[in-house]
Parts: structure tokens; C-alpha cells; sequence
């Protein structure tokens, strides 16, 4: 018995991607076009390794105390006007928290005295790295702005402390320390 074995139709070629996947890329074809390399490349030096090229003959200029005493005084004044920005935000947020006792507004609060307070403790080792003999006048007064920025997120601290009531500022708030008032006249009810 003579038995014909049919394993259906062949399969599909592979993909072009698995093709070219398997065999090796073929060599590029010779530069014939008209355009220049770009600056700084070289189809010879292409192939071999970066450090077999020469090294680039340019070297940095180092840069003058006087314009890196200028760039340093520039930076100060970006940090002592740093706390700024953060004042309309903080007011902002501090009118969104609400005048009534809760745990969030009271870490509000918190919030606002402790960084500015940090930042005047820290006045000193900010400047630091900025200050050298030819800065040092200059940075006083970098310093003074940056203190009186402090001193505005401070104030924005004092006004929510009091808008929350926390404040002594009313008679009410001294009341232990209050005479009682002694009468001019007593008056007394009369059966007659």
C-alpha cells in the first residue's frame, strides 16, 4: 500500500526583520554624494578608536577671580531672595487653612516659624561658600536682605497665630491679672 503523506502547505517565509536579523549588514556603499562632513568628524578616523585621535588642541580658559567673585555675588542674591517666592505661596495657604484650632492648621503654623527660623540660625553657613576677601563687604548686605525676607515669612507666622486667636491681644486674654471693681453705691431691694 503505497500511502501519500501530505503535510499540508509549506509555511510562510519569515519576516524581512528576522531576515536581516540573522544575516550580517552589508557593507556601506562608497561616500558618493557632495556633502562635507560635519565639523569635527572624520569619515577616515570613523572606524578606528577615540583614542587613537589626537587630543583637541583647545583647552579651557580658567575664568578670572573677578567674574567668578561677580557669579558668586549673583548666586548670594538669588538665595537671600529665595524666601520671596515662598511668601505668596505660604499666605496663600495659610488664608486656605482657616482660623479655627485643627491639627492640620496648627502644623501649618508650625511649619512657617521653623523654616525661617532655621534660615536666621543658618544665615552665617549659607554665605559661606560665597564669601571671599573681595565679597565680604558685599555680602553684608546680601545678608540683611536675606534676614528682613525671614523676618516677612516670620510677620506672615505672627499675623496667623493671631487671626487663629492665639495671641494674647484682648483684655479678655488678662483677665487674672484684672481687680475686681469695687461699687460706688449698693443698692438694696426695701419691703415697705
Amino acid at each position: 500500500m503505497a500511502s501519500t503523506a501530505s503535510s499540508g502547505p509549506p509555511p510562510p517565509p519569515p519576516p524581512q526583520w528576522v531576515v536581516a536579523l540573522n544575516n550580517p549588514a552589508p557593507a556601506r556603499p562608497p561616500k558618493t554624494s557632495n556633502i562635507p562632513d560635519p565639523p569635527g568628524f572624520s569619515s577616515k578616523a570613523a572606524g578606528k578608536q577615540r583614542a587613537q585621535q589626537q587630543p583637541s588642541t583647545t583647552t579651557p580658559t580658567p575664568s578670572r577671580p573677578v567674574e567668578t567673585d561677580t557669579l558668586k555675588l549673583k548666586k548670594a542674591w538669588e538665595i537671600a531672595l529665595a524666601p520671596t517666592k515662598q511668601l505668596p505661596m505660604n499666605a496663600i495657604m495659610m488664608y486656605m487653612s482657616g482660623n479655627s484650632l485643627q491639627i492640620f492648621s496648627i502644623m501649618m503654623v508650625f511649619m512657617l516659624f521653623k523654616g525661617p527660623i532655621q534660615g536666621l540660625m543658618a544665615t552665617n553657613t549659607t554665605f559661606s561658600k560665597f564669601e571671599t576677601d573681595a565679597t565680604r563687604g558685599k555680602l553684608v548686605g546680601v545678608k540683611a536682605v536675606y534676614v528682613l525676607m525671614q523676618l516677612l515669612l516670620l510677620a506672615l507666622g505672627v499675623w496667623k497665630v493671631n487671626a487663629m486667636g492665639l495671641l494674647p491681644t484682648t483684655r479678655s486674654d488678662w483677665l487674672a491679672w484684672e481687680s475686681e471693681r469695687e461699687p460706688l453705691e449698693r443698692a438694696f431691694f426695701a419691703f415697705g
